[in-house]
């Protein structure tokens, strides 16, 4: 009896930027034989089957990201959080994702995280220390500005026109470490008032 033919995972990669999508999936494409990415979407639907769709949180409110319910709940691939910043697993897993990977990882570790994702199993990715040497993936808008990702997602959430008080609440910081990212972004970008990051943002694709 012959075995079952092996077919790589079917990948949609979901992510509000165009250039953060298309390097993700350059990143995926030497492992071919194991993942296939067949969709890139900035939308919170996908048009044809997938068996697992990344979905990258960075510059969202986690307890009101209406686009990852929607994929979670209107499609039948499973879920797998992949982001910059920390997710937390339990929080992901009650939202009904199968899991997070930090965008930091080496992208064999991303592949290992889909396959397991694929298999059914819930997957808690490790943030690495400041200093680690994780190969990033798929960059950040407003890298070429010297933004971290932490600066860069903050300042998507102010451009996006969140109060300083719901950003510290979403990403579980206190309101003086918000003034110092931003204060800290407006310093790279050349800003002194909040109205100007806004406008820098829309410009630079934050908005």
């Amino acid at each position: 009896m012959s075995e079952p033919e092996h077919r790589p995972v079917r990948v949609a990669v979901a992510n509000d930027f165009e250039l953060v999508v298309a390097g993700t999936a350059a990143a995926l494409a030497p492992y071919s034989d194991r993942v296939q990415v067949v969709e890139l979407t900035d939308q919170a639907t996908l048009r044809g089957p997938a068996d697992v769709v990344l979905v990258d949180t960075f510059g969202r409110l986690d307890e009101h990201d209406e686009k990852l319910q929607a994929l979670i709940r209107g499609s039948q691939a499973r879920v797998l959080i992949y982001s910059w910043e920390y997710f937390h697993v339990d929080q992901a897993v009650d939202q009904g994702a199968y899991g997070y990977v930090f965008k930091g990882a080496p992208v064999t570790q991303l592949v290992d995280a889909i396959e397991a994702v694929h298999a059914g199993q819930i997957v808690r990715s490790e943030h690495p220390d400041p200093g680690s040497d994780g190969t990033p993936v798929g960059g950040w808008p407003g890298a070429h500005a010297g933004l971290t990702a932490r600066q860069a997602e903050i300042l998507t959430l102010v451009t996006a026109g969140h109060s300083n008080e719901e950003i510290a609440g979403s990403l579980y910081l206190s309101i003086n470490t918000v003034k110092t990212y931003i204060r800290g972004a407006y310093a790279k970008i050349g800003v002194t008032r909040r109205a100007q990051a806004v406008a820098w943002g829309i410009r630079n694709g934050l908005g």
